[in-house]
């Protein structure tokens, strides 16, 4: 069920009744005071006694596999690891034919420009319990409640909560992404002892689909990484790290190098392609903002999904080639449900400002959506009327030139005048740094081509009444 390295800690039982959670917590979840407690303890720890990497563990994970161990045997697994845990299985992660990686406590770069990175195993050095990288904290798995979904009466709705029940993320599908990301950060951390793994996007923030990639953030120290130099070099280390290392269950890492520069790969084992950047802390602090919304009331999900999946259909789901990403979606939707006449959402930013503060300390954020209850709205509308609203408000409602959608203050505010906003013919605030999510928009011809598909949709639809006319329905849930 769950890696070794959140099993075996002592179980914490949410006070419901307090929170009014709508989420279950897997038994690894520490309170507040448990993290400090445990940190405290691993500060107390004579450091030195640490420096063998071959002693290095993780949690209560074993100590990484040597070619010793007796588990593995080449590429052969013995006949009885069929019966063994499935961290044990995933612990082919660990080639029994490549020496340990000598740790880095630099960032090499160019010339004599080199960046300090906090020293793990330095005799002198304790981490405070205030600093943003703790050492082996882990962050709890979280599991969704069953939350009941809303009732369908009418055709259209039906289709939507059909599509989304064919296609949304199961449980089962996160753990395969969370015992990669478990497996993975061990790696990582025989380069940067003192680094942390994140899964983040839509695997975590409550609107993927059983196809999603999984998107993976390295946090390597608390102080922003310069994504043009630093971030490069790390992702180099670890490009090189997942060739050598981890060849056999890696499959076609590549560095690309773009603005934020990332790995892709496979993962030959779970069979998900993830995307790996580094420091883009901002990620880490919007998936649980993402998915305070998305358990915050029952239609969210279901109308989220349909709209990726309709936008993806029509081609208009692509930063790359220049239309809207899914985060930018995602926020057009919340947006919308947040300026209805009878709102469906409001701003939990606002409401709950102590629990989304920038400031918070990245491995206590995923602690925020547990102190938010569900959003009890007078709005009873369908979520057939909802999509059909959804696109007549961006079709024939929402002012493109001297507008911008904010999730954080619920309501359209007029476009900034920076250099960043001028000439830009979509934006989408983020909600914590407050840069645009829909950029990469900019050329006329895509941004018309987004516009007409909104208006054709909400044309088609309003006519028809039937989801088909807009998505293929058997198609989009053969995709999953």
């Amino acid at each position: 069920m769950f890696p070794n390295s959140i099993l075996g800690r002592p179980p914490f039982t949410p006070n419901h009744q307090q929170h009014n959670n709508f989420f279950t917590l897997s038994p690894s979840l520490y309170s507040h005071q448990q993290l400090i407690d445990a940190q405290f303890n691993f500060q107390n720890t004579d450091l030195s006694r640490a420096v063998s990497l071959q002693q290095l563990t993780y949690g209560n994970v074993s100590p990484i596999q040597t070619s010793t161990s007796p588990l593995f045997r080449g590429r052969k697994r013995l006949s009885d690891e069929k019966n063994l845990p499935l961290d044990g299985k995933r612990q082919r992660f660990h080639s029994p034919h490549q020496e340990p990686t000598i740790v880095n406590h630099i960032v090499p770069l160019s010339g004599d420009r080199r960046y300090s990175m906090p020293p793990l195993f330095h005799t002198h050095y304790v981490p405070d319990v205030v600093r943003c990288v703790p050492p082996f904290q882990e962050i709890p798995f979280l599991e969704p409640r069953e939350i009941t979904l809303p009732e369908a009466k009418d055709k259209l709705s039906q289709q939507i909560l059909e599509l989304f029940e064919s296609c949304q993320q199961q449980v089962s599908d996160l753990k395969k992404k969370e015992l990669c990301r478990t497996e993975l950060q061990r790696e990582i951390q025989l380069l940067f002892p003192q680094s942390r793994l994140f899964l983040v996007g839509s695997s975590l923030n409550g609107f993927g689909t059983r196809s999603s990639d999984g998107d993976l953030c390295l946090v390597v120290k608390e102080e922003p990484v310069n994504q043009k130099t630093e971030a490069r070099h790390i992702l180099t280390l670890v490009h090189k790290h997942f060739c050598t290392r981890l060849s056999g269950y890696i499959e076609r890492p590549q560095l690309i190098r773009a603005k934020v520069p990332i790995v892709k790969f496979r993962d030959k084992v779970s069979c998900v392609e993830f995307d790996l950047n580094v420091n883009n802390v901002v990620g880490i602090r919007n998936t649980f903002l993402l998915r305070t919304y998305a358990y915050l009331e029952n239609r969210v999900r279901p109308l989220v999904l349909v709209i990726k999946k309709w936008a993806s259909h029509h081609e208009i789901n692509d930063a790359s080639r220049g239309t809207l990403s899914s985060y930018s979606l995602v926020l057009m939707v919340l947006h919308y449900l947040q300026t209805l006449p009878e709102p469906i959402l409001p701003s939990i930013q606002k409401i709950y400002p102590e629990s989304f503060s920038p400031a918070i300390q990245l491995h206590l954020v995923h602690q925020a959506p547990c102190n938010v209850p569900p959003y009890l709205s007078k709005n009873e509308s369908n979520l057939g009327d909802l999509l059909l609203g959804f696109l007549k408000y961006y079709a024939t409602e929402f002012d493109w030139n001297s507008q911008m959608i904010s999730v954080r203050e619920a309501k359209a505010i007029p476009r900034p005048d920076g250099i960043e906003w001028r000439n830009k013919y979509i934006c989408v605030e983020e909600p914590f740094d407050g840069t645009n999510t829909a950029r990469a928009v900019h050329e006329k011809q895509k941004f018309d081509m987004i516009k007409d598909q909104f208006l054709k949709s909400w044309q088609r639809l309003k006519n028809k009444r039937d989801l088909n006319s807009i998505l293929p329905l058997r198609a989009a849930i053969l995709k999953r």
